[in-house]
């Protein structure tokens, strides 16, 4: 499995539980740590929670190693921790606040819209 298709389950995962605003940065040559970042938003804490959940779950389900989950009790930045995709799933405010898009805006944006549901 490559790190795309890790990726593609991780971004149909958080669009299932209807995360906002769903985007990923190739960090290829930017970052060490992972080859894509995805970013997303849910409105509360249960769903946020949903949204982590439901990645590790279909990543779990398709073979793919959760090397961690860090942030789920206090449910505003949870990072799922995928190898070569490192998830972010924040609140709303959470991510206006930290706007890792424009932390990390040398990386460019990942053509996702085909992941998504019509």
């Amino acid at each position: 499995m490559t790190e795309r298709d890790i990726l593609r389950i991780a971004v149909q995962a958080a669009d299932d539980k209807k995360a906002e605003n769903i985007v990923a940065l190739n960090m290829k040559g930017i970052s060490l740590v992972a080859d894509y970042f995805m970013i997303c938003h849910g409105n509360s804490d249960k769903q946020v929670q949903a949204i982590a959940r439901e990645i590790k779950e279909k990543a779990e389900e398709h073979g793919v190693v959760v090397k961690r989950v860090e942030g789920f009790d206090e449910a505003r930045w949870i990072l799922v921790d995928l190898g070569d995709v490192v998830v972010h799933v924040f609140h709303k405010e959470d991510r206006e606040y930290y706007n890792l898009e424009r932390l990390w805006g040398d990386a460019p944006l990942e053509h996702i819209e085909s992941d998504l549901r019509a």
